[in-house]
């Protein structure tokens, strides 16, 4: 387990990167950072093999004259947020394809999605709901659509966080063809699920968050065990959501950003070009 978060990319690497402040807002300026987004983003219906309501998604296309990767980024447990939103923006700056469905979609009030539910609560309880079967269902039901797109390369993977994180590593677990995955502040899926990965997988966790990082060292080693590409790393002080939350733990969130962003980005362009 590595800690820190300095070790496996050079450390002027990530100083020039942090240098520019070239990471995805705190939750508090997602609003603003997306509403003066130059980059194209667009609202997509993506229909369910199985029929049912359409994966309600958010899609952001980067400026660039190559095809791309598509990165799926999977919400919290507070559901496709205006962060989530901001979190693909970014990714799509940094020449990925982001696509970010809202896995509630016909779970909500009236079969809508994450904005139909009356509070935060709310959304958290309709989350709660949905088994790993149909979390990956939708997951794949999107990524097929995604890579299909003209300006796609056919490459694809996943981030997600805290119960997005989660699904993340699940995923890499139930799709066989996805060529990377990033967890933030997730828990892995049972040891026997390991060996189906064929995915790389690099985490990111909080030191002060014992919950899910005190399940990383186990992880480690069945995932060595299974011969499966693990890379963890721990942030010194940093709490869960530090990505979200950059305000918190006493700048300890904030200096976990600047270490984990710029390694997720550079280990989604090895992945996906």
């Amino acid at each position: 387990m590595r800690h820190a978060g300095f070790l496996a990319v050079p450390f002027f690497v990530l100083g020039s990167l942090a240098a520019a402040e070239d990471i995805p807002p705190a939750e508090e300026q997602a609003k603003a950072t997306l509403e003066k987004s130059p980059r194209h983003g667009e609202w997509i219906d993506v229909k369910m093999p199985s029929g049912g309501a359409p994966i309600k998604t958010w899609v952001v296309y980067p400026e660039r004259k190559e095809k791309a990767g598509v990165v799926l980024v999977i919400h919290e447990i507070f559901g496709l947020s205006d962060w989530i939103r901001a979190v693909a923006d970014q990714l799509a700056k940094e020449g990925f394809i982001a696509v970010a469905p809202d896995l509630l979609s016909g779970k909500g009030p009236g079969g809508g999605g994450t904005e139909s539910a009356a509070s935060r609560d709310d959304v958290v309880k309709l989350v709660q709901t949905l088994t790993p079967e149909e979390t990956n269902a939708r997951l794949s039901a999107v990524r097929e659509w995604a890579i299909k797109l003209p300006s796609a390369n056919a490459r694809s993977a996943t981030t997600g966080f805290c119960w997005g994180g989660s699904a993340s590593f699940a995923y890499a677990a139930a799709q066989p063809l996805l060529n990377a995955a990033v967890v933030y502040y997730g828990t892995a899926p049972p040891d026997e699920s390991l060996a189906a990965i064929k995915a790389p997988v690099l985490g990111n966790y909080g030191g002060d968050d014992a919950r899910v990082t005190a399940t990383v060292a186990s992880t480690e080693a069945a995932m060595k065990k299974a011969g499966k590409a693990y890379e963890p790393h721990v942030y010194d002080g940093a709490g869960h959501g530090f990505l979200r939350q950059q305000t918190g733990k006493e700048g300890a969130n904030l200096k976990a950003t600047r270490a984990a962003w710029p390694r997720t980005i550079a280990f989604l362009k090895d992945a996906l070009k």
